[in-house]
């Protein structure tokens, strides 16, 4: 994958999860974030997208607290995206998510 690739793809997955968070201060989280991945130099993206793996794993979160099924699964596809896009840049590793931890009620 080309750098510029990389900041380009990492920005339109975290315009996704813009469109899709229903939270305003994840809102706000997530046009910080794809501002920083727009500026930030290719080769020092990874600590972007851990961040933004955690603030999705808060987003998600907090649809299903709110009981928003719709704005969930619309999250959790972005999620696998990011997740996928990660893995395969070489920004995270598969064997982080053995080390997820579930959140407590």
């Amino acid at each position: 994958m080309t750098r510029q690739y990389l900041v380009g793809e990492l920005s339109v997955i975290l315009g996704e999860l813009q469109a899709a968070a229903v939270n305003e201060a994840a809102l706000r989280e997530v046009a910080c974030l794809r501002r920083e991945a727009e500026t930030t130099p290719p080769a020092t993206l990874a600590p972007v997208v851990t961040q933004a793996v955690e603030l999705i794993d808060r987003v998600c979160w907090d649809s299903l607290q709110q009981k928003e099924a719709t704005a969930f699964i619309c999250e959790l596809g972005i999620c696998a995206e990011l997740w996928e896009f990660g893995v395969c840049a070489g920004f995270l590793e598969e064997a982080q998510a053995s080390g997820a931890r579930p959140r407590p009620a």
